[in-house]
């Protein structure tokens, strides 16, 4: 990237120096540069983290139970018993296990001395398939996207990237690339079946590589468009790819005898254009339905969700949210043509209920809307497949909005993931961050749950509207160090109103389900206080920068806080108790492990959760007078 669009990306925290960039070959064409990340050291290095969290998450999921040995130490044995682990451990709230040195040893008798093992993530796996429910059809799948995580996790450990104190004064997408970690609770997090090691160069938001989107036109006989009120196709192809670019399409189509205003434009991921679209609509592409129009000029970078891109060249540009026919962490990470057409008018719903509301006023919520969409309809397979079929989610993108267009003065984005980030020296990004930020730990992350649990137990006891409020869907908008609001992205996919007499307009009831009343809190319990809070609060309890007490304390305070503010809802605080002795213990690896292809029915969500017992509610032990 050369010129203004390289000093725009910086501004936006463009990261730079990656491992590709540094090598005398390109690791995405060298296939003996591709692999230089797997050596004996950091495969080991990459094992032992994987295990450790293993152990952690497969504990806490209540699938494995450590035996105490005292003082601190643990054993976990396989299957057969002739495989032990032996570590040390510390179990914080919500069950939550801190594990710190582990061996791993072979039990060969009573009178001889036990073998020392290698710790090897794909090792445990097989071992304790019995204890974790892998039926035959899923344990080799399983077992490649661990495979697949560990090369990933020893690529970023191959990487040069900046340590917590410089991420604490970072850029947005200096902070996005350097996340090591995806999501805390899903043990195989980066499987990303279907990308070679070639892709993972060119494609992995870690790699930091530039990418240019493939263009194609799609013919409106097959394709549908749909955008928000405040703007129309038109624009947003003019505003998007510039006038040169919508001349040289135009000029390549009209060499085809093809009329540019027959077609609507549609940005696809190489990946998916070279692997999945010109063999599968092979027929779509001989009979001029689909049109290969090239690539476009923008440099983008793909985010931590893998298929969305930010436009790094301009970074006022909106997100381009593409279909990628990629299996990971339990779906395949398509995109529906038929789903993506309600996405705008949801979108311009829910901005105009936080507009409306003088509590998310307050708190000063914002979403990036997906402002416009566009898919395409095949109609052969269409007829062949079920509505949820993969191979109805082969050819869509939508637009979203970029939250760098809308950033105050002095004010800078970090990914709200990068919260539970710790460099390779153990330290940790929130302790840099509150440190940067001269707030004392309680303070700071009283800021921070003002800006986000209060809105999201707002949408719920209001609206009966929960999000899918996890590190990678929330952006955080920091003064200095400290959390000043924050914004909620991919609101489409994963937002649901449980509330039968929250008001819809008919494009919008999309989004409506009915989930069983005692189910509905756990979009707190589960997705904020057990997929998050959990992390958060054994970063900077273990790292000696908040105690256990006075961060549950805090997150009480606030939620005690918001009910004082609003005696109008009083029966729905009744009715569902953020105070309650325990909650159900929801498990996000028992879904993969039992279905890691499609874990969840999305007609149907609810219906496929697994719970395995209860978890004691850390704040209830602060609950205010009734």
């Amino acid at each position: 990237m050369t010129g203004p669009g390289n000093r725009a990306a910086d501004r936006a925290g463009t990261p730079t120096g990656n491992l590709a960039g540094e090598l005398a070959v390109d690791p995405a064409v060298d296939p003996v540069a591709a692999v230089a990340h797997l050596s004996p050291a950091t495969w080991e290095k990459a094992n032992r983290r994987l295990v450790r969290k293993a152990l952690a998450e497969f504990a806490h999921e209540r699938l494995l139970v450590p035996r105490p040995l005292g003082d601190g130490r643990y054993a976990v044995r396989s299957d057969d018993g002739a495989v032990e682990y032996r570590f040390t451990a510390t179990v914080l709230s919500l069950d939550h296990w801190h594990i710190g040195e582990i061996t791993r040893r072979r039990t060969t008798g009573e009178t001889e001395p036990p073998e020392s093992l290698p710790l090897d993530a794909l090792d445990l796996v097989v071992e304790t398939r019995g204890s974790l429910g892998l039926s035959d059809e899923i344990l080799p799948v399983y077992l490649e996207e661990i495979s697949s995580t560990l090369a990933s996790l020893a690529y970023k450990l191959t990487r040069r990237t900046a340590g917590a104190d410089e991420l604490a004064k970072a850029g947005f997408q200096e902070i996005e690339a350097a996340m090591t970690e995806g999501h805390p609770c899903f043990v195989a997090n980066s499987g990303r079946i279907g990308y070679g090691v070639d892709d993972h160069h060119r494609y992995a938001p870690e790699a930091a590589a530039p990418v240019r989107l493939i263009w194609l036109a799609a013919h409106r006989d097959h394709c549908v468009f749909s955008c928000s009120g405040d703007i129309d196709y038109d624009r947003l192809t003019r505003d998007e790819l510039g006038e040169e670019t919508l001349a040289r399409f135009a000029g390549t189509l009209a060499g085809l005898g093809l009329d540019m205003a027959d077609y609507v434009l549609l940005p696809v991921h190489p990946w998916q254009w070279w692997n999945k679209l010109s063999v599968t609509f092979a027929a779509a592409v001989a009979t001029r339905r689909l049109v290969c129009l090239g690539p476009g000029d923008d440099d983008y970078l793909p985010q931590q969700s893998v298929r969305t891109f930010f436009n790094a060249g301009a970074p006022s540009k909106h997100y381009v949210k593409t279909a990628l026919s990629v299996l990971n962490m339990g779906f395949m990470r398509g995109l529906s043509a038929a789903y993506m057409e309600a996405t705008p008018a949801i979108n311009d719903w829910l901005a105009g209920l936080l507009r409306d509301d003088d509590v998310f006023r307050v708190t000063r919520l914002t979403i990036i809307r997906e402002r416009a969409a566009a898919g395409y309809r095949d109609r052969l397979y269409e007829s062949a497949t079920r509505p949820h079929s993969p191979y109805r989610k082969m050819l869509a993108a939508l637009w979203r909005e970029s939250p760098v267009a809308g950033l105050e003065p002095g004010r800078r984005l970090a990914t709200m993931a990068s919260l539970l980030h710790t460099d390779e020296a153990g330290r940790s990004f929130a302790a840099a961050l509150i440190e940067r930020s001269g707030l004392p730990p309680e303070v700071w992350l009283r800021r921070y749950l003002d800006a986000y649990l209060t809105p999201l137990l707002h949408a719920f006891y209001a609206y009966g509207l929960a999000f899918m409020p996890h590190g990678e869907n929330v952006i955080l908008v920091l003064d200095g160090g400290a959390v000043e609001r924050v914004i909620f992205k991919d609101i489409a996919e994963e937002i649901v109103v449980m509330d039968p007499d929250t008001d819809l307009p008919p494009g919008v009831r999309r989004i409506r389900a009915d989930v069983p009343e005692e189910m509905r809190l756990l979009s707190i319990f589960t997705d904020v206080f057990d997929c998050f809070l959990r992390f958060l609060n054994a970063i900077l309890a273990t790292g000696g920068v908040l105690g256990e007490e006075a961060f549950w304390r805090t997150v009480a305070e606030c939620a005690a806080d918001y009910r004082r503010s609003a005696p109008h809802l009083a029966e729905r605080f009744r009715r569902y108790d953020l105070f309650a002795e325990t909650f159900a213990l929801s498990c996000l690896n028992r879904l993969q492990l039992r279905d890691n292809r499609q874990m969840v029915d999305l007609a149907d969500p609810s219906a496929a959760l697994q719970t395995a017992g209860d978890l004691v509610n850390p704040i209830a032990r602060f609950a205010p007078p009734a």
